[in-house]
């Protein structure tokens, strides 16, 4: 059977396009042609804190031109799914413009008075005093929703607490467990396929690590590519029961396929 062309592209972004600020080799090149060639994309991240616009800007700043239509957060991928549950509804959020606004142009209203959902995301300055809300508001009878299950993020100084450390507290204290939108869950990748109206089989995913980004796209029905400037070395791959459609060092190296 022949393997159908590769028709439109997710890609994650730290690691795969960027690190630490910096574009990584072969980015840019990957980037202009998709624009170059008309190719539908999308840049996936678990990231909740900031909008697309925010990260657009951030990409721009290394050198990266992506429209902000061409980012998909976990926050979007959150805000989708709750909009589909629950049109209408409302939700008590911890986290950052990138959640807050997502959730206000789904048409939810934000409140932490008996809301449909408690919905965390990412937030730099996490506070008790709105965790122990979260707790109780759980305990009432309020659902609880994650926008991912990362539990640390990245920082110069070291490892940060991130979503899924913080809803593993929240899940102790409430005894309930979050429902995760975000990568590894299929859904984000579902999601994002219906924003740019393409298919999986048609549809290829770039990551940089094996639990997250390789696993979802393929339980989504996608190939994917499994690039080598992140967090994954190859011989990591032998730990883990499935494997990448192909491997390579970097995306630049995925350019011939655009």
């Amino acid at each position: 059977m022949t393997e159908r062309a590769i028709h439109s592209w997710l890609t994650d972004m730290d690691g795969v396009l960027v690190h630490e600020g910096t574009a990584l080799p072969g980015a840019a090149d990957f980037i202009r042609a998709l624009r170059d060639n008309g190719r539908p994309f999308l840049v996936l991240t678990n990231n909740s804190i900031y909008t697309p616009r925010d990260l657009a800007a951030r990409l721009r700043g290394s050198g990266l031109e992506v429209p902000e239509e061409s980012i998909w957060t976990s926050a979007l991928a959150t805000a989708t799914f709750l909009a589909e549950q629950a049109p209408g509804g409302s939700a008590y959020a911890i986290g950052e413009a990138g959640l807050t606004t997502a959730l206000h142009e789904a048409g939810y209203t934000l409140t932490d008075a008996d809301p449909d959902y408690v919905v965390l995301g990412e937030t730099r300055t996490y506070s008790f005093e709105a965790i122990t809300k979260a707790i109780r508001l759980i305990q009432g009878g309020s659902k609880f929703i994650a926008t991912n299950p990362d539990v640390t993020g990245p920082s110069t100084e070291g490892d940060l607490p991130a979503t899924g450390a913080v809803a593993a507290m929240i899940s102790a204290a409430a005894q309930r467990k979050p429902y995760y939108v975000g990568k590894p869950n299929p859904m984000m990748f579902r999601s994002a396929l219906n924003r740019i109206e393409a298919h999986s089989e048609t549809t290829a995913m770039i990551g940089d690590r094996m639990d997250t980004d390789v696993v979802a796209g393929m339980e989504a029905g996608m190939r994917t590519f499994l690039v080598l400037s992140g967090s994954t070395t190859a011989s990591d791959l032998g730990r883990f029961p499935f494997r990448p459609t192909r491997v390579v060092d970097g995306v630049g190296d995925l350019v011939e396929l655009v």
